[in-house]
């Protein structure tokens, strides 16, 4: 028999606020342990949360950005459990009534991964194991979180990589996060199941917990989806349970049996107002927003003439497609400005992290004024492309590289002569060329280009040579 593959993800996003949610410490990641902290934080007795403003509005612009439905009427709930990083032993969180309802994210197949709804809560505080002993770090207890709560839509591992890398494009995009798994500021819980190819009825799911990297995503997965298989098939019964992933091992064990919301007794938090969110806050909201991504890369397809695949490499990070969206103005050719990105600048940021952050050493502008003097024929490709490796050296502009003389381009006789010289300076490259090797006719025109300085038009050269040689 084969199987199904079921999976549903509840993925926390730790919010770029620049306090917390309940108080005005920092949420600054790193620090000396238990540096960033208050009374609210920890929840002594006395103290009293109010609620950030900011982690509603971006919770909302998550909401808007996923194609959710803003709740006019939102209500903060109690979480109760005990455990050492949560030293109230209650977690603010929402049950009743989330702040944005419904959504979804599009797959680069068709599917729709329907989204249940985006609520707003507290971090928990962190555990260091060391040597035997268990620290506890409230730093991050109280920074501010959205949790993205997806339906069991998800049908392979492919579909759930992009489906975590989707949330983590958007939600960098929105600025409302960095989403920075390797630091912990997104973090998925993934539900997964299997059931009997053509059947309607979900299996009893397992939930692997805090998974912080797409490639453990993927590789957890795949071992729980082949264990609940070879459990069934072994006559056994999959039990709900929540598990860990060693990736050391690359295995699941069992932490716990799987909670349901029954079992948290969740009630009405008796500290904090009731959220009110006025349709024309929204649409406030709503106008702040940037071109997601998806809508980016369409238009860049549709309008720009863009390759696709060049397409979904410049609407990776906002930044690239700002800085690309800049370099264009004007131009004649959005391809020339794509070309020089992917093909030159892309060089020079090595990293993912460094095409995140996209602090490279020349400004749109400057790409933009080297674009214009080809668009105006006043230098050729070969040597926009030299004059652009030493503007990424030396942060100058094109014209402190490129003088009047190169401007002024080549007359027809001095073509003629250049061709001339390369047709009797390689005999061999020419008989090659009568043998029917097409090719050689590359090294000719190279050699007129280099003597040209990149003045002459490539195009015109070749033609101008076969000509000759004919």
């Amino acid at each position: 028999m084969k199987y199904e593959l079921v999976a549903g993800f509840e993925t926390h996003i730790e919010l770029a606020t620049k306090t917390k949610i309940f108080c005005s410490c920092t949420t600054a990641f790193g620090g000396a342990p238990n540096s960033h902290c208050c009374p609210v934080c920890i929840g002594l007795p006395g103290t009293l949360p109010k609620l950030n403003r900011e982690v509603v509005n971006f919770g909302i612009k998550a909401g808007l950005a996923t194609h959710g439905e803003i709740a006019e009427i939102s209500k903060m709930d109690r979480k109760n459990y005990c455990y050492p990083d949560l030293s109230k032993a209650y977690q603010i969180s929402q049950l009743y009534a989330p702040l944005s309802i419904g959504g979804y994210v599009e797959l680069s197949n068709g599917r729709k991964i329907r989204l249940h709804h985006i609520h707003i809560e507290e971090d928990a505080g962190k555990l260091i194991h060391q040597h035997g002993d268990t620290y506890v770090d409230y730093n991050r207890g109280g920074v501010p979180l959205i949790e993205i709560v997806s339906e069991p839509d998800i049908r392979s591992i492919d579909e759930a990589k992009e489906y975590v890398e989707k949330l983590q494009q958007v939600m960098r995009y929105i600025g409302i996060s960095d989403c920075r798994m390797q630091e912990g500021s997104m973090r998925c819980d993934v539900n997964i199941s299997v059931r009997p190819e053509g059947s309607e009825t979900l299996g009893t799911r397992t939930e692997i917990k805090n998974m912080n990297s797409i490639t453990n995503i993927a590789k957890a997965m795949e071992y729980e989806y082949e264990r609940q298989v070879d459990l069934i098939e072994s006559g056994g019964k999959v039990v709900q349970e929540t598990l860990r992933y060693d990736d050391a091992t690359n295995t699941t064990s069992s932490m716990r049996s799987k909670e349901d919301a029954h079992d948290y007794r969740y009630f009405r938090d008796p500290d904090l107002v009731t959220i009110n969110v006025p349709r024309d806050v929204v649409e406030s909201l709503k106008a702040e927003m940037p071109e997601l991504p998806s809508d980016k890369c369409k238009r860049y397809i549709e309008e720009l003439e863009i390759p696709e695949k060049d397409a979904q490499l410049l609407t990776k990070y906002r930044k690239i497609s700002e800085f690309f969206d800049k370099a264009c103005e004007g131009v004649k050719s959005a391809k020339s400005v794509s070309n020089f990105i992917i093909g030159q600048i892309f060089r020079r940021t090595e990293t993912e992290a460094d095409k995140e952050t996209f602090d490279v050493s020349i400004t749109p502008e400057q790409l933009n004024e080297l674009v214009k003097l080809i668009d105006s024929g006043k230098i050729r490709n070969n040597l926009a492309k030299a004059t652009l490796e030493k503007m990424l050296d030396s942060s100058k502009g094109a014209l402190d590289f490129i003088s009047e003389s190169d401007m002024a381009g080549l007359d027809e006789n001095t073509v003629n002569e250049l061709c001339k010289q390369a047709i009797e300076n390689n005999p061999k490259a020419v008989d090659d060329y009568k043998n029917g090797k097409e090719k050689a006719i590359k090294s000719l025109v190279g050699n007129v280009m280099k003597n040209s300085r990149g003045k002459a038009d490539a195009v015109a050269v070749e033609q101008k040579i076969k000509e000759m040689i004919s």
